[in-house]
């Protein structure tokens, strides 16, 4: 199974995306601010408050031990760790994590119904053929 995570907005204090499932868009998402800390981008890691590198990660679904329940975790992140695909509505939801919702033009950098939009995609992610691999690309 394949998500991507193609980011439309990147503003000071947030970063707005869409999840697409093999190729359909799915979600929106929001992200802490996106700041280029690639080997060779000029950004600083604020820790807490920078959205992940672009890339191809390996995506997991465990047992957070922060929520008390089973979420992705995007793994081999570099520069960071316990990566989760997660609810939250505002960017003070996360601390790096990717956040899935509903985005209206009417309230930037802001999700809505954030909790039904991850038993969605949990619902999806787990009716996979077992054993399927799961990855997720940033870009």
């Amino acid at each position: 199974m394949e998500l991507t995570l193609k980011r439309t907005k990147k503003r000071k204090n947030y970063t707005m995306g869409i999840l697409s499932i093999d190729g359909i868009p799915f979600c929106d998402t929001l992200e802490p601010t996106w700041r280029d800390i690639a080997p060779h981008g000029n950004g600083i890691k604020i820790p807490g408050k920078t959205a992940i590198p672009e890339g191809r990660y390996p995506l997991y679904i465990t047992r957070s031990p922060k929520f008390g329940r089973w979420l992705p975790l995007v793994n081999h992140v570099p520069g960071f760790e316990g990566i989760r695909i997660h609810a939250g509505n505002t960017v003070e939801d996360t601390e790096g994590c990717i956040l899935v919702g509903h985005a209206s033009p009417k309230y930037r950098g802001r999700l809505f119904d954030s909790r039904q939009w991850l038993q969605r995609l949990m619902e999806r992610l787990n009716a996979r053929p077992e054993g399927e691999m799961m990855w997720i690309t940033v870009k």
